[in-house]
């Protein structure tokens, strides 16, 4: 009878320990999933400030090449009527 009731309290302290183990699994896999995730995101986040980092040193060359395009082109319709008024036929 007392070896009956030692294996049931073995079987039942038995499936605790399986119970703890399963959760413990189950724990440590939403956790490295989590991780994951995050690491994902922080990557795409990276991306993304890249992707603008670029954007903004395009942009900027761009108006720069455009100020430069009007200083060009102002620079010379100012200097247009000097060159009629000095040319002589």
């Amino acid at each position: 009878m007392l070896k009956l009731i030692n294996t049931k309290i073995l079987l039942a302290i038995l499936a605790a320990l399986t119970a703890i183990g399963g959760a413990v699994a189950y724990q440590r896999h939403e956790t490295e999933k989590a991780a994951a995730a995050a690491a994902k995101a922080a990557a795409f986040l990276e991306q993304q400030q890249r992707d603008a980092e670029e954007q903004r040193k395009r942009d900027e060359a761009f108006r720069q090449q455009v100020e430069q395009n009007k200083q060009r082109h102002n620079s010379a319709a100012a200097k247009e009527g000097k060159t009629w008024k000095t040319y002589l036929p």
